[in-house]
């Protein structure tokens, strides 16, 4: 008996063959022809599309990663990744140590300290400015609950006593720069949270006197003209709090800044009323939560290029189908499938979005590059940092190159598929 037989499946080399043949083809029809000048021009014009929503999309999807990146090294360099506060003590901590004890139990806790947090009035030159004062320990047995902390503790900035018997004090940048403050000047400030009252005048806020032993700079706008640091025992003197040993709150730092989210309800948890615990990521969600929106917002904007261009690569295949109508019905009638058609032109689309693609990813990474080596000068009162940061993630430019592709190659389908249903006498008929 005979074995039924059964179709053969065409071998490698042969499906090789075809594939050059429709590419052969696709090529042939791409390029420009006597009285195919606008066609010619259309494909160039789908293609430029492309590239250019692309390397906007590389780019700014680069400043806007870069920009959150920026942003949270700058904030976890002087900021807590963990804080502890008291409820209803308008922050004020007086039995403080049990609880720093439990903070530096946690697994994955690096160092915790108390702080003073309170603000102030500086006065100097006949001018005076607003500040938050940050009153931090030097005692190596207490400190460490920031970066800062730790540099202050490295030598890196100086709050050693000083000659004059004054406590130190260390200025930010933008606010030594505002007000021409040097290092060595004697530096008069106000305290309105330990505020006295006077038979003579009435209310009178708490003065002292620090020398300014030193500047600092994060680079984060905010920190930089607004922040100044003390010894804890110079903040809890200024404020009235030396006596009780009242400091405003609790500073944790991690291993992981990542985890402070979860650690921080641990320890909520741990602690219980009356304390407060938040984390880096809690205290500046709005910030985070806005630049997330902005990302999604600017991609969605600039994506719609690349779909303008996939729409100028149906309207260039659409007019090759009809250009090369008589073409398609000879190669029709001479043996080629409709498979083999709706191949040539999917090839032909799928060629515009990968060169452009491509094209555009080359370019956006070149910019990105160039911004980052160069710099770019930006507000920092509006943007929080004074330098366009750029960071680009493989992850963002793999999405981008996927879906530009994607998007090219389903703009391919109905004119493709079009091409493929024409019937050979019809198309060779065709004026």
């Amino acid at each position: 008996m005979e074995s039924p037989v059964t179709p053969r499946e065409p071998d490698e080399p042969e499906a090789r063959s075809r594939l050059a043949l429709d590419w052969f083809i696709a090529r042939h029809y791409l390029s420009a022809r006597r009285g195919g000048r606008l066609l010619s021009l259309i494909t160039g014009i789908a293609l430029a599309g492309i590239t250019v929503g692309v390397c906007a999309l590389v780019v700014v999807t680069g400043v806007m990663a870069g920009m959150q990146k920026e942003l949270k090294e700058r904030i976890l360099s002087s900021t807590a990744h963990v804080s502890v506060y008291e409820q209803g003590s308008v922050l004020r901590m007086r039995d403080w140590r049990p609880v720093l004890d439990s903070a530096r139990a946690l697994p994955g806790v690096r160092a915790a300290s108390p702080f003073i947090f309170s603000s102030i009035t500086l006065l100097w030159g006949g001018n005076s400015r607003s500040v938050d004062l940050y009153g931090v320990p030097v005692d190596p047995e207490l400190a460490g609950g920031t970066t800062l902390e730790e540099e202050i503790l490295a030598g890196a900035y100086d709050l050693s006593p000083r000659a004059s018997g004054l406590p130190p004090i260390l200025l930010g940048s933008g606010v030594a720069e505002r007000l021409e403050i040097e290092v060595g000047d004697t530096l008069p400030v106000l305290a309105y949270e330990n505020v006295q009252e006077s038979s003579f005048s009435g209310l009178q806020p708490a003065f002292g006197q620090f020398e300014v032993s030193g500047t600092f700079h994060t680079g984060m706008y905010d920190y930089d003209t607004k922040n100044v640091y003390t010894t804890l025992e110079a903040a809890q003197g200024l404020l009235d709090l030396d006596v009780d040993d009242v400091v405003s709150g609790l500073g944790i730092q991690l291993d992981d800044p990542d985890a402070a989210t979860a650690l921080a309800a641990e320890l909520d948890a741990r602690l219980g009323f009356p304390y407060v615990v938040m984390s880096w990521a809690e205290n500046n969600r709005g910030l985070f939560g806005s630049l997330r929106l902005q990302k999604l917002a600017m991609g969605v904007i600039l994506f719609l290029i690349v779909v303008v261009a996939a729409f100028n690569i149906v309207s260039t295949l659409v007019m090759m189908v009809a250009d090369r109508t008589r073409e398609i019905g000879i190669l029709k009638s001479m043996g080629m499938t409709d498979a083999g058609i709706l191949r040539v032109f999917v090839l032909q689309g799928a060629w515009i979005g990968v060169v452009g693609t491509l094209a555009g990813t080359v370019l956006g990474l070149a910019v990105a590059w160039g911004l980052d080596f160069w710099g770019y000068r930006i507000p920092g009162e509006i943007y929080f940092v004074e330098e366009l940061p750029v960071s680009v993630r493989l992850g963002d430019v793999a999405v981008i190159v996927a879906a530009s592709v994607a998007v090219a190659f389903l703009a391919t389908l109905y004119p493709a598929l079009q091409a493929s249903r024409l019937q050979p006498v019809d198309a060779i008929r065709n004026e």
